[in-house]
């Protein structure tokens, strides 16, 4: 390959169709030239756990250690103590809402603080890596190879808009107003000595930035289609389908986690919603570029220090 590119990708269909649509979004208005990655799954690991929730749950031990009646909120015991079914019975929304509160009447730099502290001194459960080295080498790879065709790259994601804004540019040089996720709400305000401030709600000011939201978000908070997604669960589905069916050149790339050896093998799944068939059949049904971890990638993780 020219200049070294895409040296992680091994040679096949997939990065032949990466090279193709690589060549040809250089004919396309620079202005127009917009892609959009998924975050968790799609850029870097998020098995077992996500990252976020794993942040969540730290900081929930720190307050229960400063206060021990917290742990008896039925949403935060049955996180503490791994209870599947309770956190079933208790339903996603108003676990991600105890969560949230945790950091409720906090400014907005002081989160980025709490989560950059967090993720730069945390390692992965399982595989025993500093959660900033579990990030994808191919699609890195793939994000600088877009940036030296003046493509302008962006993060869409489920998660929340200000943890992976926190995170965005040291991982994967995108700005913080190039993600779009789950937004949380604001209030603005004086201090006690009459300065503004603006601090964190426990409250999200809209639904989760999953299926159709991302569609809708990108159009809202973007303003320009994008010609590449790249996704890897059915929360990912519709913008890959947007993508794929604009005017070319367009690429909708689907990350299928088939390689437990390296990473985990599973099939990515939708978590507000049920999905009717396997994002994997449905990549292959509706023709987008399905790379396999295991056949396409000739790494998945850069080595890791310490």
């Amino acid at each position: 390959m020219p200049d070294g590119l895409l040296p992680s990708w091994r040679p096949g269909p997939v990065r032949e169709a990466l090279v193709t649509f690589l060549d040809a979004v250089l004919e396309v208005p620079v202005e127009e030239r917009v892609a959009c990655f998924d975050n968790d799954g799609t850029l870097w690991c998020e098995r077992p756990t996500y990252v976020q929730f794993d942040f969540f749950v730290d900081a929930l031990k720190g307050a229960v250690q400063a206060d021990p009646r917290r742990a008896e909120t039925p949403e935060f015991a049955a996180i503490l103590s791994g209870d599947e079914a309770a956190i079933g019975d208790l339903g996603l929304e108003r676990i991600a809402l105890a969560l949230t509160s945790l950091f409720e009447g906090i400014s907005p730099d002081e989160f980025t603080r709490r989560v950059r502290t967090f993720v730069g001194g945390a390692r992965h459960a399982t595989m025993g890596r500093p959660l900033l080295s579990n990030v994808y080498v191919p699609m890195l790879e793939l994000i600088e190879a877009l940036r030296r065709r003046d493509v302008t790259v962006t993060v869409v994601t489920g998660g929340g808009t200000e943890f992976v804004r926190a995170v965005s540019q040291q991982l994967y040089g995108v700005p913080p107003e190039a993600v779009v996720g789950t937004l949380i709400g604001y209030e603005y305000g004086l201090d006690d000595g009459g300065a503004p401030r603006l601090l964190r709600t426990g409250r999200p000011a809209s639904a989760a930035n999953e299926g159709s939201a991302k569609v809708s978000n990108i159009q809202a908070q973007l303003g320009r289609r994008p010609l590449l997604v790249a996704g890897n669960s059915g929360g990912d589905r519709e913008m890959l389908e947007w993508a794929a069916a604009g005017p070319g050149p367009t690429l909708a790339l689907l990350v299928d986690h088939d390689d437990a050896e390296r990473e985990f093998a599973y099939v990515s799944t939708a978590e507000t919603f049920t999905e009717p068939e396997p994002i994997t059949q449905v990549g292959a049904r509706l023709g987008w570029t399905v790379t396999s971890m295991a056949a396409d990638w000739d790494i998945v993780f850069a080595p890791a220090d310490g």
